[in-house]
């Protein structure tokens, strides 16, 4: 009953913003803020598989692609680095310089090195989501209790099974916390790049559609991109859920 009455207090209120919308697009009377109803026509006409193999799969597929090399080099790079304070100490400056760089700044540079095709969207976006899966990772490491790390030495527990059953799951919880951070800067960054340089794509789409005064079909390709945000964040939730079930249990045990 409570997990009902919090999936209908979850909907009341994007119900009620788009009623307000409604009735406030259709009194306007601006060109620029066009109709709710005429918003919706539009993207049943434009996304409801008229546009979805030419633009929709193909974002996806740069995201997906680009958001899964983000976390394999996100953890993997971070638990070298986390592996000895030597080795932290040694990327420590390179780490924040290039952190510090904004992702949409690369574009230039990954255009004059791979063209405006796949390949470049793709860079773009492991390159701007890596970073709070790196370093999460290292902080999820850094995090260990000291007293895990002094057992494990003194009960002589090997690498491989210190890895797998003391370090991976102290950390799992950080590392999972920036892959769904990394997840909202893949699709920011999956935008950014195709409405730069691109032949296709949501992003494309939705530039190409202002600079041509299409306004409800502009209106449409954002609201397209909302519920996209949406549906993977609800997806991520529920893989979290799934993997991460044994800490929620852990951390709802009374003290």
């Amino acid at each position: 009953m409570r997990a009902l009455g919090r999936a209908a207090a979850e909907v009341v209120l994007p119900l009620l913003l788009l009623v307000g919308w409604g009735v406030w697009s259709s009194r306007a009377g601006s060109f620029f803020f066009p109709p709710l109803l005429d918003i919706l026509a539009t993207f049943r006409r434009t996304w409801l598989f008229a546009r979805l193999g030419s633009d929709v799969v193909p974002s996806l597929e740069r995201m997906a692609l680009g958001y899964g090399i983000a976390i394999a080099a996100g953890i993997g790079v971070g638990l070298v680095i986390s592996a000895s304070p030597f080795a932290r100490a040694l990327t420590d400056p390179v780490l924040e310089f290039l952190r510090a760089l904004p992702p949409p700044m690369l574009i230039p540079l990954a255009i004059l090195l791979l063209g405006i095709g796949p390949a470049m969207k793709v860079l773009v976006i492991a390159a701007g989501a890596v970073w709070p899966v790196l370093l999460n990772t290292v902080d999820g490491v850094r995090g260990l209790d000291p007293t895990a790390r002094e057992t494990c030495q003194v009960y002589g527990i090997r690498p491989a099974d210190r890895f797998r059953h003391v370090l991976l799951p102290a950390a799992s919880p950080r590392i999972v916390a920036g892959m769904r951070t990394a997840l909202s800067l893949s699709l920011i960054l999956m935008v950014i790049s195709e409405m730069e340089a691109s032949t296709d794509g949501i992003g494309y789409f939705v530039i190409q559609s202002q600079r041509s005064f299409a306004i409800p079909e502009m209106w449409s390709g954002i609201l397209l991109l909302g519920l996209l945000g949406y549906a993977l964040n609800a997806a991520f939730g529920l893989a979290e859920r799934a993997v991460l079930g044994w800490h929620r249990a852990l951390v709802a045990q009374p003290a």
